[in-house]
């Protein structure tokens, strides 16, 4: 009798110890889907811009009366980016997003005001910077927070540690990293900083190399983020160079590797001093520049 009593509990508790896997595995798989879903979502999204900037950008320069023109896709993808939850998406695709919201952004902004009218002496005639507030007032919804420019770059993109974002940034400027013809994405994201710093090197307006002035003028950009670069890149910087000040080793770390021969033998005798290019705010409007 005892050991029929036994049997049944072992077979109870085995029933139960199935259904406890089963619901293991139903809940393991529903997480599964869930991101997914998301990074399905937000590839479409991405594709929409993609097309966008594939049309209308040549070499960093923008086509922005041809995108005035047919404004409404890029309106639909900066208003789709208010629903997107963030939280949900890995790192590199979080970073994805906030890099294609800032340079959708700043499309969005010019065209809005295009062709731009001088409004201060200040900034070269139709600069975004004649645009009174574009980045430290006017609100954006992104990721269900209400942003400016200002806050992307400042508040939310430097917890991710890496600012090479700093130099995929387009500001809508000549002197702006070169915006690219391609959304960022997630899986592609480490290639695609890669190159927005390798080319840093190559840019006049990221880096010029005067010899007959000894010296190393480099993008402000590199002033404006000094801590974020100095922090990341000042001690990988070639070690002849240590007594360097954490900002002027930072950069080296990233451009001395593309430098050509005839910079290196400049920048190898270390007598060099680093200064910082004024940033040039004229508009990197292509029409009448030779295109359509």
């Amino acid at each position: 009798m005892n050991w029929q009593l036994n049997r049944v509990r072992f077979q109870i508790s085995d029933c139960r110890l199935t259904i406890r896997v089963g619901a293991l595995c139903a809940a393991l798989a529903l997480a599964a889907v869930v991101p997914s879903a998301q990074d399905g979502a937000e590839a479409a999204r991405r594709k929409g811009y993609d097309e966008i900037l594939d049309t209308n950008v040549r070499d960093g320069w923008v086509y922005y009366r041809a995108m005035r023109l047919e404004r409404a896709k890029l309106d639909s993808y900066v208003s789709s980016l208010a629903a997107v939850n963030a939280d949900a998406l890995r790192r590199e695709d979080q970073i994805a997003l906030w890099l294609n919201a800032y340079n959708a952004i700043v499309l969005q902004t010019v065209i809005e005001h295009y062709p731009i009218v001088q409004r201060t002496r200040e900034y070269p005639p139709h600069s975004i910077r004649q645009i009174p507030g574009a980045f430290e007032r006017q609100q954006h919804r992104v990721a269900g927070k209400t942003v400016t420019l200002d806050q992307i770059e400042q508040t939310i993109l430097p917890p991710f540690s890496d600012p090479r974002v700093f130099l995929a940034l387009g500001r809508g400027a000549v002197g702006s990293p070169r915006l690219r013809s391609e959304a960022f994405a997630g899986t592609d994201l480490d290639r695609q900083l890669g190159e927005s710093a390798s080319e840093c090197a190559a840019r006049p307006q990221c880096v010029q190399i005067q010899q007959t002035d000894n010296a190393m003028r480099v993008s402000s950009v590199f002033s404006w983020r000094r801590a974020e670069f100095s922090a990341a890149y000042a001690d990988k910087a070639p070690k002849p160079f240590a007594e360097r000040s954490p900002i002027e080793r930072a950069v080296l770390a990233i451009v001395y590797p593309r430098f050509l021969t005839t910079e290196r033998d400049f920048i190898d005798r270390n007598m060099f001093k680093v200064e910082y290019l004024p940033f040039d705010w004229s508009l990197n409007d292509l029409t009448g520049r030779g295109g359509r």
